[in-house]
């Protein structure tokens, strides 16, 4: 753990990877650190790929039920791995995770995607099973773009 008592982005990783993460623990911000995690290393196809994986390998663990307004919802997780990825652009190299989210503190809003979303558009089964586009605002970024190199993370 770091000395402010949080898990160290190798930790956070780890935890989430073997999907050990204490529940309480997979939070908002969790994820943001983790979507930078990923983001932060590779294009954002193959960060997505192991985000999507992730998340759901995580929910069968911890037993999380799907319904339209819990478990994995394809369009949010796109969408926000988008927005890191256009915060990573703007932002720069950055040392870890926590960096990060001080940094784009908008991207732990956990409504953030209303900018972008109507509810009746994010909240379908559609929007939960397959990547829909907004329509309120044009996202940043296009699927195969690559942030600007971060520092090497521990």
């Amino acid at each position: 753990m770091s000395a402010s008592g949080l898990l160290t982005d190798a930790e956070l990783q780890a935890a989430f990877e073997s999907c050990t993460l204490a529940r309480e623990a997979w939070n908002h911000r969790a994820h943001v650190r983790m979507a930078f995690l990923y983001a932060s290393r590779q294009p954002l196809p193959w960060a997505l790929a192991r985000m999507r994986e992730g998340i759901q390998a995580y929910n069968a663990s911890q037993q999380i039920s799907e319904a339209l307004d819990r478990g994995y919802h394809e369009t949010m997780t796109v969408a926000f791995m988008r927005l890191v990825y256009d915060a990573l652009a703007r932002s720069g190299p950055l040392p870890d995770s926590e960096s990060f989210c001080d940094r784009n503190s908008e991207l732990l809003d956990r409504f953030v995607l209303r900018k972008f979303y109507s509810r009746e558009r994010i909240m379908t089964l559609e929007a939960k099973q397959r990547f829909v586009e907004p329509d309120l605002a044009e996202l940043p970024g296009a699927l195969g773009t690559r942030p600007a190199p971060v520092s090497e993370l521990r």
